[in-house]
């Protein structure tokens, strides 16, 4: 329904516009004549009245207690979150349980050790800066409170007793890092040089690739393949797989699984594989034998042929990325330079083929070191077998994934070698083989690549590094701390361009091993904890060869089928691999990341070192702006004394009295205060007659 019209209204406005026709006015000179203007008054301007704001005692008390419960919300939730934070690391910090650990402790205890004595310079170091003893250090003889006189009394023990130590193993770090530099530099130069000339090893024969034929076999020596495994379940099968399908007569080789295995599900398995193997007759084309042993004919004084490695996971994770860049500069750099030049290298464990004779020759495999591929390799040196390295034949590995596994990996690559040489220098010594194979194999082979790169990576980057900033009197030159660390790392990554993204990491990488192989490398030198304990490295068994994959599609059926190799097994082996079957998949647990404590440690130490630093950088950029008035000042108060006096003098006077000014003011923080204070000793001990001498 429609509303009706209120006539009233109507009336009421015809009236009040009649009345108050002033307030509808139309504007003659405007523009848009059909509008009105109106003005609208309060009928009442007398009631109105602002609000009162004001808040009573109770509503203010009221909110500040809820201003404090919302902070004391906050905190409490920062002290969980902190505490929390606290349980899962100290959960995830992992245990002594392995050699590297255990033998480790000892270490660790001085890592922790020197963490403490840090974190106290920290502290004394933060006082300083508050109390503003950075821009006018307190001396002895004026120190009023008993803080005063204590960092007046650590400055001048500071300066007098622990730097001149500190600077001088900071020098012969430095020097040893430079002769490490500077062999990496010729082994760079050697590999360009062999890539520009094209340098390879050359074979007097080659094979025909593809099957070979029964009756013809005459020109194919007898090859000996030996598997040596031990609780390897994950890459047994492909280890076995890679070698039976190598195209070579079957009758002129040998295959030998060496099973040092204490597991029993894993002598199970193995044994298994191998009577799979025994029921099939293949064989596809892998080429590793057709391309190395040609290079045995006419060469009687060659010991060992050594292929590369390449890695079926280097783009798994950082950590393997990180581990390709290390192992393809041994490989593409070391590893060649050394087989092209001296015919002399270690052997790698695996991806080689000996001569039986030098084998006999030298002894046999030993059991004294952790490194038996290593000692073997010196012994037939030191017996004068040569050796060639063939870079462009590739046997195909797996990295370990977990920095658990490397680090144990790495552990034993570094103590081992160190256990060789103290076992072999007296051999090395009373050798046949000329000075110059002898001072490679002390010098070089084993002094500097694998005593002194540790040595002085630790010391000189993790310890005195951290020292230096603590001591300012004793310093490292910038080339030392950065040019040059940065330049070692572009050399060491040439070889595998594609990891350049990762420079920044691998240096860092490189720093946190450091702590690892230096223990593992007095540990070894000095027979220290469970160095001579053997551990595997743990894999996962990834695929290493597209030829398997190919070959097992391209198979007979009636070969791969699950039957064939039921009815190849004996009933009491499927039973034991079922078992262990079941039993894998309830012991598969969910990862997780674990914390290491002697990495950790350091972390702080090197966190604590950057707060340090940056207080000495605010300090130094205050002192500035009084340096340059002060350094003026002295200087024009000298030159004036010095003109007006005609006797030669050192050091007396007023001299004395504006140098001793000088020394206080500035008291020899750092270099740039050193500086000014000799610049203003030469100019009041070099004044003859008025004049000074020209710099």
């Amino acid at each position: 329904m429609s509303r009706e019209p209120n006539y009233e209204f109507q009336e009421w406005w015809n009236k009040q516009r009649e009345k108050n026709h002033d307030f509808f006015t139309n504007d003659s000179n405007n523009a848009n004549k059909g509008f009105l203007t109106v003005e609208i008054r309060s009928l009442n301007p007398d009631l109105t009245t602002e609000k009162d704001r004001s808040r009573s005692a109770r509503q203010l008390s009221w909110i500040c207690l809820l201003r404090f419960q919302q902070l004391a919300n906050s905190l409490a939730w920062i002290t969980n979150s902190f505490l929390l934070l606290l349980r899962t690391a100290n959960r995830r910090i992992s245990a002594a349980d392995s050699p590297c650990d255990s033998s480790a402790s000892r270490l660790y205890r001085i890592i922790k050790f020197f963490l403490v004595l840090v974190v106290l310079l920290l502290c004394v170091e933060l006082v300083a800066y508050f109390k503003g003893w950075h821009f006018s250090p307190p001396s002895a003889a004026s120190a009023e409170a008993a803080v005063e006189l204590f960092y007046a009394l650590w400055l001048e023990i500071r300066a007098d007793y622990l730097a001149p130590p500190l600077q001088s193993l900071a020098n012969v770090c430095i020097v040893l890092f430079l002769i490490q530099s500077m062999d990496r530099v010729l082994l760079m130069l050697g590999c360009l040089w062999i890539k520009i000339r094209r340098i390879k090893p050359t074979a007097s024969m080659e094979y025909p690739m593809g099957r070979v034929e029964t009756g013809n076999v005459d020109d194919y020596p007898m090859v000996l393949v030996q598997i040596p495994m031990c609780n390897e379940k994950e890459v047994y099968q492909q280890s076995i797989a890679a070698v039976c399908i190598m195209d070579w007569p079957k009758e002129r080789m040998l295959v030998q699984v060496l099973d040092d295995s204490d597991e029993l599900d894993a002598q199970n398995l193995i044994q298994a594989e191998v009577q799979k193997w025994h029921q099939k007759d293949f064989q596809p084309a892998p080429d590793f034998l057709k391309k190395t042993i040609p290079h045995f004919r006419g060469n009687d004084d060659l010991a060992l042929v050594q292929a590369r490695w390449a890695f079926v996971n280097k783009d798994e994770n950082l950590l393997t990325r990180l581990q390709n860049i290390n192992l393809s500069f041994h490989f593409e750099v070391e590893q060649q330079v050394n087989g092209v030049f001296i015919n002399f290298f270690g052997f790698n464990g695996t991806a080689g083929v000996w001569r039986i004779k030098a084998l006999e020759d030298c002894g046999g495999w030993l059991e004294r070191t952790t490194v038996e591929d290593m000692d073997i390799a010196v012994r037939a040196h030191l017996c004068g077998w040569k050796f060639v390295y063939l870079n462009d034949v590739k046997c195909y590995c797996e990295l370990p994934e977990s920095y658990e596994a490397y680090k144990k990996q790495q552990y034993r690559w570094h103590s081992g070698p160190m256990q060789l040489f103290r076992l072999c220098f007296l051999d090395i010594l009373h050798s046949k083989v000329n000075k110059a194979k002898k001072a490679n194999l002390i010098f070089l082979f084993f002094l500097l690549r694998k005593l002194i790169l540790p040595f002085y990576s630790f010391t000189l980057f993790c310890i005195i590094l951290p020292l230096t900033i603590f001591l300012p009197e004793a310093e490292l030159p910038a080339w030392v701390v950065c040019y040059v660390p940065g330049i070692m790392s572009v050399l060491n990554i040439l070889p595998a361009p594609r990891s350049f993204p990762f420079i920044v990491p691998y240096l860092l990488f490189e720093n946190t091993m450091s702590v690892t192989k230096f223990n593992a490398m007095i540990s070894g030198l000095f027979r220290l904890g469970n160095s001579y304990e053997w551990i595997v490295t743990k894999k996962l068994g990834r695929s290493s060869e597209a030829d398997l994959v190919a070959f097992e599609n391209e198979s007979d059926s009636s070969v791969t089928e699950t039957t064939s190799f039921l009815r190849s097994s004996s009933d009491s082996v499927l039973e034991e691999l079922s078992k262990l079957e079941v039993t894998s998949r309830r012991s598969v647990k969910t990862k997780r990341n674990r914390l290491y404590r002697m990495e950790l440690t350091l972390a702080f130490i090197l966190l604590s070192a950057a707060g340090r630093s940056l207080l000495s950088a605010q300090g130094e950029l205050t002192v500035g702006h009084y340096r340059c008035h002060l350094e003026s000042e002295l200087q024009v108060t000298l030159t004036q004394h010095l003109l007006t006096n005609n006797s030669n003098f050192g050091v007396t006077g007023s001299g004395l009295k504006q140098f001793s000014i000088g020394h206080s003011l500035y008291g020899c923080q750092n270099a740039n205060c050193e500086a000014t204070c000799h610049w203003l000793k030469y100019k009041v001990c070099t004044k003859q007659k008025g004049i000074f001498e020209e710099d």
